[in-house]
């Protein structure tokens, strides 16, 4: 399996050039059986790593561009009447929405009405989606990638906390370095499709021990203290609800399973923290007018005050 992880990490790192570490909380967030919300500006190659990674992890792959006018049935189906004159039967039939994929990348989700962008939470938490009061299983495994602009481009719509609370990880692509950028205008044949790595029972199986690496009672201790700290201060009116805690520790386990290790330490917790933490805090207006402050870095000022406080990471 090691060699499986580094061979997606490089075929990953040819399409998407010199993000590494973003690849590799992308990756973590699919093996951690979460989703990955993505906000960043257009043309950064959000889209570019979405297909990219349901190429390498041979899943299907759906694309929904979320727009102010999308309707819930547009994402999941509908149901639809047939008349058969010739022997009077009368049926509805449901027809599958782009919901129905393994990888499903919703664009733009920002950009849709907030009665749209709820249609996906039921699918996000329960794998499946209720139509007419009947209930649809979705794809295993299921991975939504959503991107979103922004709040300050017009036609945007904020997502609701319970919404982003969804999302395993958030990440930022961001600029390219000089040399990378170089790389990529160097490119050629980009539109090839990756080759496959791994098979779908290989991935299942690869979610299945990520719950088995081991973690000592010691760091279970300091997720703890780390979730305590934004409950305690009031600079923090979101503080980190029990999903983000065990967050933390699913992302943690899958950060040191991508290393080869059957154990997590602390600084599996500290690499994927802002990931798994900025989008779900939210500093007050005060602390951000004086500070300057973005929540991304919000996470990592809280991150800073327990960094000090060392811990076994084999301890029971």
């Amino acid at each position: 399996m090691r060699s499986d992880i580094i061979a997606i990490k490089q075929a990953l790192g040819e399409r998407i050039i010199g993000k590494e570490h973003q690849l590799q909380l992308a990756i973590a967030c699919l093996l951690a059986n979460g989703h990955l919300l993505i906000e960043d500006l257009p043309g950064m190659g959000k889209t570019t790593l979405s297909h990219a990674l349901s190429q390498v992890f041979g899943l299907h792959y759906s694309r929904i561009q979320f727009t102010s006018d999308l309707l819930p049935s547009d994402m999941l189906g509908v149901n639809i009447f047939h008349s058969h004159e010739t022997d009077n039967e009368k049926q509805f039939s449901f027809r599958h929405g782009p919901i129905f994929s393994q990888v499903v990348l919703a664009d733009e989700l920002n950009r849709a009405s907030p009665k749209t962008q709820s249609a996906l939470l039921e699918a996000m938490e329960e794998r499946q989606v209720s139509i007419d009061g009947v209930t649809h299983s979705l794809p295993s495994p299921f991975f939504v990638i959503a991107t979103q602009n922004p709040s300050n481009q017009s036609g945007t719509y904020p997502l609701p906390e319970s919404q982003l609370d969804r999302f395993f990880m958030k990440i930022s692509l961001g600029y390219p370095a000089w040399e990378a950028e170089k790389a990529m205008l160097l490119q050629k044949n980009t539109s090839e499709t990756l080759m496959q790595i791994i098979s779908e029972s290989q991935l299942l199986e690869m979610q299945s021990q990520i719950t088995k690496v081991h973690a000592g009672e010691a760091v279970i201790h300091y997720i703890l203290r780390l979730v305590s700290e934004s409950r305690e201060n009031s600079e923090y009116p979101n503080p980190l609800s029990p999903r983000a805690s065990r967050a933390l520790l699913q992302g943690a386990r899958a950060w040191a399973f991508i290393a080869g290790r059957d154990f997590v330490t602390p600084d599996d917790v500290q690499a994927v923290f802002v990931a798994i933490t900025s989008h779900r805090l939210t500093a007050s207006s005060a602390h951000q007018r004086q500070n300057n402050m973005q929540s991304s870095s919000l996470a990592g000022e809280m991150l800073s005050i327990k960094l000090l406080e060392s811990v076994d990471p084999l301890a029971a």
